[in-house]
């Protein structure tokens, strides 16, 4: 990539994506973190152990950052997974904001081929946004109402064409920690509505 320093996108993209993820994490209650919607499936304790490890592991050995945080948390229960995500997170955007355009254009290993920077950092976000995906579909086998991640959903109004709104369960990774740290809180949602016509039968 030419031109300005494409990290400032990376950097920008990343901090929307760690809270994302940890709005669909904050849907689950303690309860739901062995639910296992079929035998071959990860439980929602293995997405976020996977999401915490993975994230680890792309981060030091393929783009050199390192928090001197260890991949898990303490304590592996909801609350602990939402803080020290949060914390690593935070820290490799702050890393990361310091690179210069040049850092990103650079050549570095990805599994047995070689990328630049910011084709890797890309592919980060994508395997975690695929994973959250997963996740949105337990919510709503376990009848967990769906917030926006990327735009409307049936919950909070139907289809973006029918104007439906998009409705965040928070606004700010600090406003999250903290309301999940008092209980949760669970914005009302208005549900599909209606469906105007259309000229189909």
């Amino acid at each position: 990539m030419t031109g300005a320093n494409p990290g400032e996108f990376f950097v920008a993209a990343y901090e929307t994506e760690r809270l994302k993820t940890l709005s669909v994490w904050s849907c689950f209650g303690d309860a739901d973190l062995g639910f296992r919607p079929a035998p071959r499936a990860r439980t929602p304790l293995e997405h976020m152990v996977h999401q915490c490890v993975s994230e680890d592991s792309w981060m030091k050995n393929m783009l050199g950052i390192e928090t001197a945080l260890p991949a898990l948390p303490a304590r592996e229960d909801r609350l602990g997974f939402l803080h020290h995500y949060a914390e690593a997170s935070g820290k490799r955007r702050e890393i990361l904001a310091t690179k210069a355009a040049d850092w990103w254009d650079e050549k570095t290993r990805f599994f047995d081929v070689e990328e630049t920077r910011s084709w890797v950092f890309l592919r980060r976000l994508t395997h975690s946004s695929h994973h959250r995906g997963q996740l949105t579909i337990y919510l709503r086998l376990l009848g967990r109402p769906l917030y926006s991640t990327y735009g409307p959903t049936a919950d909070t109004g139907g289809l973006f064409l029918h104007k439906a709104p998009t409705i965040y369960r928070y606004r700010s990774l600090e406003h999250l920690l903290a309301a999940e740290d008092a209980g949760g809180e669970w914005p009302e949602l208005p549900g599909p509505g209606e469906k105007p016509p259309t000229e189909r039968p």
